[in-house]
């Protein structure tokens, strides 16, 4: 089953994303009718809501009048904070059952408005978010959903901004124009990304790429996806986990790279890492074991004794539209130590970066294969980490 996490700001689209997921075969599950659903009348959810706010929030008919609640807890941060403590636990529980039901092989949709302020990407295969500019959603709001101006602007306040929501976001659909530009991105999105990404989780596959050299300059999300898919193997593998690192070229601002995210998982012993579990874990959540990697696929760690397959662990990316490598390395081994030096060192030294960049322009432009840059890279990467290992000595630097 693929989760996707689908979230936005209040007048952004996201419903208007969610019916369409739901049109093109995706089981929806939204929680804000969840959030109703646990506080209809004489529920539990809707005594603790009473008996924490009083009559001020009841109809005379005995359900919850929401107007009076929202009016509260969108002008008053602890109230919100009381009001989710009461509900986030049922409303969690009943989407669990739901997600169960679904049952194997389905794409489930989640509609979380609050997906970002509750950290809660790691829980999906992939979170999507909609995004409007704000005087776009008070027009919406005042507009066809008939808010006054005062409240529609508490209630966008009272949310978090743009830039959580990007730290949350794998995808990241623009509704500044038409419905149907944003049906079309979401159509595009379903056909190319998620069946796709679906079919390699039901399949255990990696998504292949063309064994082409590209390079692209530094991308500021780089650090922001590597830190969100590092959060989905943290809470898929649990103590299991050692550590998780961002690494290779894309971890070092200012370097140019191919776009593909390298992380490293330390075990404290690699027999672990072969375990079923760990493995099953891992293809759980979208990160298939590879077979038959070639080590030298990660430049910076080819050349070292460390990256022979007998000494670490290559996980691919099931999901086609983001590129990944996971090694999973023992935290006292070599490899694991050389691959946050290389980082370090080429964060330190901008000298050494540019050759680094400048060499890797050149051979990309000469070379038809990755593996020919690969192994041309090999007598700078040689060179290198002597030097970087001699900065190592001067500075006191060590592998957190």
């Amino acid at each position: 089953m693929l989760r996707v996490g689908l979230t936005g700001g209040i007048g952004s689209g996201k419903s208007t994303v969610a019916q369409r997921f739901r049109e093109l075969g995706a089981v929806v599950i939204n929680a804000d009718q969840l959030a109703r659903e646990v506080v209809a009348v004489d529920s539990e959810g809707l005594a603790d809501i009473r008996r924490r706010f009083g009559e001020a929030v009841m109809s005379p008919d005995g359900s919850l009048d929401r107007g009076a609640l929202g009016r509260i807890v969108f002008a008053d941060e602890h109230a919100r904070k009381d009001l989710e403590a009461i509900t986030h636990p049922l409303i969690g529980a009943r989407t669990r059952v739901l997600m169960e039901a679904a049952g194997p092989g389905k794409i489930v949709v989640h509609e979380v408005p609050l997906l970002a302020e509750l950290d809660m990407a790691a829980a999906y295969h992939l979170t999507v978010v909609v995004r409007a500019d704000n005087d776009i959603r008070m027009a919406r709001l005042t507009g066809t959903r008939g808010f006054a101006e005062a409240d529609a602007r508490a209630r966008i306040a009272a949310q978090t901004g743009d830039r959580a929501r990007l730290a949350a976001a794998d995808v990241w659909l623009d509704n500044n124009g038409t419905v149907d530009d944003l049906l079309a991105q979401v159509d595009a999105l379903w056909q190319d990304r998620i069946v796709v990404f679906n079919n390699n989780l039901m399949t255990g596959s990696p998504s292949r790429r063309p064994d082409s050299p590209g390079l692209v300059a530094h991308d500021d999300s780089w650090p922001l996806a590597a830190a969100r898919i590092g959060g989905r193997i943290r809470q898929a593998l649990g103590e299991r986990a050692v550590a998780v690192e961002h690494v290779g070229s894309t971890s070092v601002p200012g370097l140019v790279a191919e776009d593909v995210i390298d992380l490293q998982v330390g075990v404290q012993v690699l027999a672990d890492a072969d375990d079923p579990g760990f493995v099953g874990a891992l293809a759980d959540r979208g990160f298939p074991r590879a077979e038959g990697v070639d080590p030298r696929s990660q430049p910076e760690l080819s050349w070292t004794e460390d990256a022979a397959p007998r000494r670490q662990r290559v996980h691919g990316s099931g999901d086609p539209g983001r590129m990944l490598r996971v090694y999973v390395r023992e935290t006292d081994g070599p490899a694991w130590r050389t691959a946050l030096l290389l980082r370090d060192w080429l964060r330190a030294e901008p000298g050494e970066r540019e050759a680094y960049s400048a060499l890797k322009r050149q051979l990309a432009a000469t070379s038809t294969t990755r593996t020919e840059v690969v192994e041309a890279l090999q007598p700078w990467l040689e060179k290198a980490f002597a030097r970087a290992d001699k900065w190592a000595g001067h500075t006191g630097w060590s592998p957190r």
